[in-house]
């Protein structure tokens, strides 16, 4: 016997129902966003770094790595890589002289910058070809998946 699958709208008044839906969604928009970067040699974590960076300034090494949640060793890593490319720089903190403070150099900033250009000028793109109400609709869902991101 043949098992009929239930539909879109059936799946999505579960909570295992909007979750798959909403995972698959923001898949899509994530990878179609990634497809904007300006420079694509940087790894999701790395650029995860730079953003924390432009939008929180110095940070600890073990103030990013619990951020971006994960392990001090491989925030180590991710720094160390950006520092070779000249993207961050590290430097003594000034109260405490056993920490490292991490920031953005100039040639960081700037590719933070053209990176977030270029995402939100497809984004916007996008949203042109949406209804007012839609976009009322986003703005809502956009602050709950903020906050889904935070826990």
């Amino acid at each position: 016997m043949l098992m009929k699958h239930p539909d879109v709208s059936q799946q999505t008044r579960t909570d295992a129902g909007l979750a798959a839906e909403l995972r698959m969604a923001v898949g899509r928009l994530a990878r179609r966003l990634r497809a904007q970067r300006p420079d694509s040699s940087l790894s999701l974590g790395q650029g995860a770094v730079l953003f924390a960076l432009a939008r929180h300034g110095q940070m600890t090494p073990g103030g990013l790595a619990e951020y971006e949640k994960v392990q001090p060793p491989s925030m180590t890593r991710v720094i160390s890589a950006l520092e070779e490319r000249g993207l961050v720089r590290r430097m003594k903190h000034p109260d405490d002289r056993r920490q490292q403070l991490v920031e953005l150099t100039d040639e960081g900033a700037l590719l933070v910058h053209q990176d977030q250009e270029r995402r939100e000028a497809w984004l916007t793109l996008r949203l042109a070809e949406l209804t007012p109400a839609e976009k009322t609709t986003l703005r809502k869902a956009a602050q709950i998946l903020g906050r889904l991101s935070q826990s």
